[in-house]
């Protein structure tokens, strides 16, 4: 375990090295003339399009985002984890409900959009759902494949030494599943993000959908790339916590680990 840890520790540095690479590429194409630094701002440039920003003006931009993904993540995994439980758990349920889960599944993010508008308006309330429908999917398979996905022969050990059905599900069930549980909820936060991005163009006045339609209308590529580079931060800040959690509920599992 201990040699394990040392190995996660000397493999951080290493994922820093190619996005490295590609921004000085840039940065060097700019220098040279290669590049129009118009269309592609190099990154000396982003970095002082968001220093230009202001840190309060920022702040703001990136608290309104993250609070939205916070409220509609929340409220999809929270609909999902009851939702996809049940259907893993009850074939009756499942009858009942994975086939519409299904179809709507396969709706495209911004056919929502004008249906939410006509629905809930143009306040923060159809920005929240939309991101909760787009976390929603993910996690909701993540919960019902998990528990379907137990051994059958745990299942029967537990029966063997008279597990009621709740306790059957707190030490056996549960705990199998875990593993494609915590998977489908780091795909729903990261799916939570993008969908933020579709929700903020439902007439935001705030937030980092709202830099890039920004940025668009008024043709400046720097302002894009700056939201664009604070999406990626936000996210992967997300999914290492998300990860955090996952290898701390998960330091029972002795998994395969892949040579170096």
């Amino acid at each position: 375990m201990q040699r394990s840890r040392r190995k996660r520790r000397w493999r951080l540095p290493v994922g820093i090295v190619l996005p490295a690479v590609v921004l000085g590429a840039i940065e060097l194409a700019a220098a040279l003339g290669w590049s129009g630094s118009r269309a592609l701002p190099p990154p000396s440039e982003v970095l002082r399009t968001l220093i230009g920003l202001g840190g309060q003006a920022l702040g703001l931009h990136v608290l309104a985002s993250t609070g939205r993904v916070a409220a509609g993540f929340a409220l999809g995994s929270g609909l999902a984890l009851a939702a996809g439980s049940a259907v893993g758990l009850s074939q009756r349920v499942s009858a009942w409900l994975d086939p519409s889960v299904q179809g709507l599944r396969a709706i495209p993010s911004l056919a929502w959009v004008p249906l939410l508008l006509l629905w809930l308006g143009i306040a923060e309330t159809p920005k929240i759902v939309l991101i909760a429908i787009g976390a929603f999917f993910p996690v909701y398979l993540g919960v019902a494949s998990g528990f379907r996905g137990v051994d059958r022969k745990l299942v029967e050990v537990g029966r063997l030494f008279g597990f009621s059905p709740l306790v059957l599900v707190r030490r056996v069930l549960l705990p199998a599943a875990l593993p494609s549980v915590l998977t489908g909820l780091r795909n729903g936060l990261g799916l939570a993000w993008m969908f933020m991005v579709a929700a903020e163009l439902i007439a935001a006045s705030n937030g980092l959908g709202y830099l890039l339609t920004d940025g668009r209308e008024t043709g400046r590529a720097d302002i894009v790339l700056a939201a664009i580079a604070l999406l990626a931060l936000l996210g992967k800040l997300s999914d290492g916590a998300m990860r955090a959690l996952e290898r701390r509920l998960l330091v029972w599992r002795d998994g395969f680990e892949p040579s170096p």
